[in-house]
């Protein structure tokens, strides 16, 4: 009896979350969490839910600027060393928004290591900007070349990160923003006092936050004064910018 093939893995797009605009001038892909090492397929469910919330908020607030919202489903759960199959997903997911919807811009958006898979993936040409929630970055090692930046140069970038999260150290995501902040004036990063990997304690403002910077940055909407005022502040004040309680409350609709 001759042996099946194994069936090729493939990355995709999940179906735009709420109602898809008829005419799209724009493209927020979603990137979920993911582990160190692992050649499992995700879980569809369990994989998506942390960011589905975030996307729906965005699809809701781009509705009118014709905004898609996708979630990346990845073939393997792992990032999986120099393999890097999350970036390499994210990548060809800006391909496909190209393809579906032309030359629309594209936020990356990711949590965890989706958040490092939307840096990595960042200079894709149809990128306009990065934002990467809790990302989960490399311990430096001087035997091994550092996590680049130089491929985030012309996008906005935004970092948000608890400063007690146990999962993803938020000290390696402030130094990277350091360096990135070298190369590229448009990037800042805000601090979420006391709150976890998950951004739950804070979620409210952390959502108001995201939509702030996403629509400014894909539909050139003026940002709260708190994202002017980090993007413009030199290291390391506009990279350790405090996320207010209540913010996004008394924000201009």
């Amino acid at each position: 009896m001759a042996q099946q093939a194994t069936p090729v893995r493939r990355a995709r797009l999940g179906r735009a979350l709420g109602p898809e605009p008829t005419a799209v001038s724009g493209a927020v892909l979603l990137l979920p969490g993911g582990d160190e090492v692992s050649s499992r397929r995700p879980s569809p469910v369990m994989a998506t839910a942390s960011v589905r919330a975030l996307g729906r908020r965005l699809a809701r607030a781009g509705r009118d600027e014709g905004l898609a919202a996708h979630v990346v489903h990845y073939r393997y759960r792992g990032w999986n060393g120099s393999e890097a199959h999350l970036a390499r997903d994210a990548a060809w997911a800006v391909d496909e928004a190209v393809r579906r919807y032309g030359d629309v811009p594209v936020c990356l958006a990711g949590l965890g290591m989706g958040g490092r898979a939307a840096l990595r993936a960042g200079g894709h040409e149809a990128v306009s900007s990065v934002l990467a929630l809790a990302p989960w970055l490399p311990e430096e090692d001087v035997a091994a070349p550092p996590e680049p930046v130089k491929q985030l140069a012309g996008r906005r970038v935004l970092i948000v990160h608890g400063t007690n999260d146990a999962r993803t150290d938020p000290e390696l995501s402030f130094r990277l923003a350091a360096r990135a902040k070298k190369a590229n004036r448009d990037v800042c990063r805000f601090e979420v006092h006391a709150d976890g990997h998950g951004l739950s304690q804070y979620r409210d403002e952390v959502l108001a936050l995201a939509e702030d910077f996403v629509m400014g940055a894909l539909f050139g909407r003026a940002f709260s004064r708190p994202v002017q005022d980090a993007l413009a502040a030199p290291p390391p004040l506009g990279l350790r910018m405090p996320l207010a309680a209540g913010f996004g409350k008394s924000l201009r609709r």
